[in-house]
C-alpha cells in the first residue's frame, strides 16, 4: 500500500474487487479521484467519486458529479467520503442514481474472514427457479436487510435474492436464501 492512498481509495479497490467493476480509467486532483468502471452485468460505465476524508457532501458535490456523469453519458455513480453527507443530499441521489457508500464501508474483503460466508446476488433465471423449488414468493424467503455490511459491499438493492454458501463441517456446504428488503 502506498504512502498517498487513501481510506476512500481503498474502499474502491475492495468495490472493484467484489462487485467484479472493471476499471476503464483513473483520474486524481486535489479535491476529487474519479473512477469510471464498467458493471459486469449490465456492461455499462458507471463513475466512482472519491471525496479527501472530513468533507461533509453538500448539494455541490452532488450537482458536480451530477454534471460529470452528463459529460460523460454516465447513467449511474457512486460517491465515496470519509465525511457525511447532508440530509439534502441523501434525498436527492435516489433521483440522480447516485449510490452513496456508508462512512463504515470496509477497507478491506470481508468475505475472507472465516466467519463470513459467501453471498452471491441470484441472476432473474436463478431467482424463478429457487422459487419454483421451494413453492415460495420473495417476501416468504428469510430476510436480510439492505444496510446489511455484506449486502452493501456487493451492491444488493431491495428485492434481489441472495444465495449465501456457508462451510459445514458436517454437510459439506448449507446453501440459504435471503431476500433483501429495505
Amino acid at each position: 500500500m502506498s504512502e498517498e492512498e487513501s481510506v476512500e481509495e481503498r474502499k474502491v479497490k475492495v468495490l472493484l474487487k467484489l462487485r467484479k467493476y472493471k476499471l476503464i480509467k483513473k483520474d486524481k486532483d486535489k479535491e476529487v479521484t474519479t473512477y469510471v468502471v464498467k458493471t459486469p452485468k449490465e456492461k455499462k460505465k458507471m463513475l466512482i467519486w472519491c471525496i479527501p476524508k472530513d468533507k461533509t457532501v453538500g448539494i455541490a458535490y452532488l450537482n458536480r458529479i451530477s454534471k460529470a456523469m452528463k459529460e460523460a453519458k454516465i447513467e449511474r455513480g457512486i460517491l465515496i467520503t470519509g465525511g457525511r453527507y447532508t440530509h439534502a443530499v441523501k434525498q436527492a441521489c435516489k433521483k440522480k442514481k447516485i449510490e452513496l457508500l456508508p462512512k463504515n464501508f470496509p477497507v478491506f474483503d470481508i468475505f475472507e474472514h472465516q466467519l463470513v460466508p459467501k453471498h452471491e446476488i441470484l441472476t432473474e433465471e436463478e431467482k424463478k427457479e429457487v422459487l419454483e423449488k421451494y413453492k415460495v414468493q420473495p417476501y416468504q424467503l428469510p430476510q436480510i436487510k439492505a444496510s446489511d455490511p455484506a449486502v452493501k459491499v456487493i451492491g444488493a438493492k431491495p428485492g434481489d435474492i441472495l444465495r449465501i454458501i456457508r462451510k459445514s463441517p458436517t454437510a459439506g456446504e448449507h446453501i440459504a436464501y435471503r431476500y433483501v428488503v429495505e
